[in-house]
């Protein structure tokens, strides 16, 4: 059974987290419990984090497993966890959107190049911490599915 990419049951609103560690966590905890992957891609996303980080500036940060964490992917999905007070990615960056993405064979390229293009506009990422409903996260993502 495939699952859709990104639903409502994705996205958790108004989250609050203290370091970027209990973030990718969270984040990488939503694609497990929805059956995206393993829990063993949770150590990947971190591990991620470690090498190069995922802060990609405009507020978003998008957690990701390592190369070597593709056989923890059961299927193509997105976690989006929104932190209105915000959580330090290290060097001051502040990260209000979280985007946690995990890609079957090469899909996370596709996925990651949909997302980049809403959030490359600062205003779509403000609106996206700013939203109060589920339905108006999904409304920025609907090219996603």
């Amino acid at each position: 059974m495939s699952l859709p990419i990104l639903s409502a049951e994705n996205i958790i609103l108004n989250e609050s987290v203290s370091t970027k560690e209990e973030a990718i966590q969270l984040t990488g905890q939503v694609l497990v419990d929805k059956g995206y992957v393993n829990p063993e891609y949770i150590e990947k996303m971190l591990e991620r984090e470690q090498l190069t980080t995922t802060y990609m500036g405009n507020f978003v940060a998008i957690p990701h497993g390592t190369e070597d964490a593709k056989t923890e992917v059961k299927n193509s999905g997105i976690a989006i966890i929104q932190v209105p007070d915000g959580v330090d990615f290290g060097s001051g960056n502040i990260v209000k959107l979280l985007i946690g993405i995990a890609g079957k064979g090469d899909e996370h390229l596709e996925i990651l190049s949909k997302i980049a293009i809403v959030c490359s506009e600062e205003e779509n990422v403000l609106g996206i911490v700013g939203a109060s409903s589920k339905e108006e996260v999904l409304s920025f993502f609907e090219g996603v599915n």
